[in-house]
């Protein structure tokens, strides 16, 4: 295994080393998504909440792949967080990285014209934030990596303009395409469905590799 991995399993999931500024953290979540339940309650339109939860269990299900490449290959996964943290939940997943995730399909949500089919340069206003939100979640993730907080292993992930396309397709531009997918349903159920299928798949893949292998990612 690679010295990054080493030290991404180090303290994982160690609940002493959670840190305090971790409990402000999940109050402003909390209260961001309150403020968009009760918003929804009003407005009858749950899509912010629906976008962030959307988000996030693709997230769940990107580090849960991630985690299982790093068992599988022995050596490392694609992208692994050592870095300092409040907690480190899989190798390349923490507290902070989740609170992020948790809320930026609201954000996401919020920077689209509700109920309006606005286009930009004659490509859909939700398509265009999708490539500018990947984008910028890229241009973030570049930056991390260079200070080493997020380390990348293998050739073909890497700072080089093949490898950004890649982590542009695969680490970020499908979560905002999953998230307008579900915006697109028409129902509620159809979309709360969608929802608890994304969360079904990575659910099912950490009880196999937690609990019936015993992996350790």
């Amino acid at each position: 295994m690679t010295d990054a991995t080493i030290r991404a399993l180090d303290g994982l999931r160690d609940l002493s080393m959670l840190k305090w500024y971790a409990i402000p953290l999940l109050a402003i979540v909390a209260y961001i998504y309150a403020r968009e339940i009760s918003e929804a309650r009003k407005t009858h339109d749950w899509n912010a909440v629906f976008c962030g939860l959307t988000i996030f269990g693709v997230d769940f299900f990107n580090e849960t792949w991630n985690g299982w490449v790093m068992v599988l290959s022995g050596r490392s996964a694609f992208w692994t967080a050592p870095g300092d943290t409040a907690l480190r939940t899989m190798v390349g997943w923490n507290i902070e990285i989740m609170f992020m995730f948790s809320i930026i399909g609201i954000v996401f949500y919020r920077l689209l014209n509700p109920g309006k089919e606005i286009k930009v340069f004659g490509i859909p206003e939700k398509w265009v934030a999708a490539v500018l939100s990947s984008a910028f979640c890229v241009f973030v993730e570049c930056l991390l990596n260079m200070r080493g907080h997020l380390v990348w292993e293998y050739a073909f992930w890497e700072r080089s303009f093949n490898g950004v396309i890649l982590i542009f397709l695969i680490g970020y531009f499908h979560f905002f395409c999953a998230a307008i997918f579900v915006m697109w349903l028409k129902k509620h159920q159809s979309k709360l469905v969608t929802i608890g299928i994304i969360y079904a798949v990575p659910i099912f893949m950490n009880i196999l590799g937690l609990g019936v292998f015993g992996w350790v990612y």
